[in-house]
């Protein structure tokens, strides 16, 4: 089986993948569409980070993929009803880089109350500048958090240990860490906070939902971070407040339109602007979160392949069930109708088939059963369950 991996994932899911007997092609680079699906032709397993789109046109054109990997937080670059339509479970990395986040938000809110990038550029253009008008400490002042969910909540606890007024605000009711106190609304957030950093998700609802009126909203001098998702916010919208003075400084690390490689031209409205921060989508590129991530998804996808375990599977149902040596498995993804599990346990009681183990789980119009027998299967009743009208995918783990 071969595993195809893109954009410079760790190479440590790779070691992870051969070691468990995969063929495996490493791509620095992310994939258009075209290119992903002609990739994609001989392939079982991929993984991604957060530049390659993997679209639904992709998709099925290689409804043979069995499982796609993001090495990432995010997995808004997937498709993920086209995928689970197609019976491939995607799976993701929601923990591994939470706390190299957090370290670069806390970092980037120090940079910018001390307005170190000017202190920094005007050393390097020979002028010492030594005052501290303008120079804050970050202790006493009030953080806005929007999106208190891994990332956003470790933030908070992190945050009051430095001395700082946690708020947030969550769509979802989210319990409060420490001393952090909840807004009930997002207005009432940007009315408090003296500094303000977005923590939401890919959602489709969320794009845009930072602009003018927000902006607007914040106080006087505020600081501004978006470490979440490029389209998000209104960079334009952002640029302004900047220029104004009504926002003092600004930390980004995503962007809507990102380069696919290194070494690609880059350009955005905030660039040249005093007390800006610009990384590359860097939030959670530490050696230690990527290594993290790789041996975290690589195992996800190896245990999927080798077992059926879909457990943490961001599109279709989870389930792990024990795995005894010599069992044969059968990994049953289908159309969530009543009667699946009945059907499929009379073919098998039809011929004769004796079950070991046996467990079922469903997710919005997917269900999976996994059935573990201690003897093989003859070819027909394995017909018999791909011929159902239910049937999406049917593999044999033995």
């Amino acid at each position: 089986m071969k595993a195809l991996l893109l954009e410079n994932v760790h190479s440590v899911a790779a070691s992870s993948l051969q070691e468990a007997g995969f063929d495996v092609e490493t791509r620095a680079g992310a994939l258009g569409e075209a290119e992903l699906t002609a990739a994609l032709r001989d392939v079982d397993l991929l993984g991604i980070r957060s530049t390659t789109q993997v679209t639904r046109a992709a998709l099925a054109a290689n409804p043979h993929l069995l499982a796609v990997g993001a090495f990432c937080i995010g997995t808004n670059q997937v498709d993920l009803e086209a995928a689970a339509s197609l019976a491939i479970p995607v799976f993701n990395a929601p923990f591994s880089n939470t706390r190299s986040v957090v370290e670069l938000v806390i970092a980037e809110i120090i940079v910018m109350a001390r307005r170190l990038t000017e202190k920094d550029r005007r050393l390097h253009d020979g002028v010492w500048d030594k005052q501290a008008k303008g120079s804050h400490e970050i202790r006493g002042r009030k953080l806005g958090i929007v999106g208190y969910g891994n990332i956003g909540s470790q933030l908070s606890v992190i945050a009051e240990m430095l001395g700082m007024d946690v708020y947030f605000y969550d769509i979802s009711d989210k319990l409060a860490l420490g001393n952090a106190t909840r807004c009930g609304s997002l207005e009432e957030l940007l009315d408090i906070a003296e500094c303000v950093t977005l923590h939401v998700d890919g959602n489709d609802a969320n794009a845009g939902f930072f602009g003018p009126e927000q902006f607007a909203r914040m106080r006087p001098r505020s600081l501004f971070l978006n470490l979440s998702r490029g389209f998000v916010v209104d960079y334009g919208a952002l640029r302004n407040n900047l220029l104004s003075g009504h926002i003092a400084g600004a930390a980004v690390d995503v962007f809507p339109n990102e380069p696919k490689k290194l070494g690609d031209p880059f350009s955005s409205p905030l660039q040249g602007i005093p007390n800006v921060v610009l990384t590359p989508h860097v939030g959670g590129s530490t050696e230690e979160a990527q290594e993290d991530i790789g041996r975290f998804v690589a195992g996800k996808l190896r245990d999927y392949t080798n077992l059926g375990t879909t457990t943490l599977s961001v599109n279709l149902p989870t389930l792990t069930l024990s795995h005894s040596p010599g069992e044969i498995r059968l990994a049953h993804l289908h159309a969530n109708t009543p009667g699946v599990l009945a059907t499929v346990n009379a073919l098998m009681a039809d011929f004769g088939v004796n079950i070991d183990g046996q467990m079922l789980a469903t997710r919005g119009n997917y269900g999976y059963v996994v059935t573990d027998v201690g003897e093989d299967i003859a070819d027909p009743v394995l017909e018999a369950i791909r011929a159902m009208p239910e049937t999406r995918r049917l593999r044999i783990i033995r």
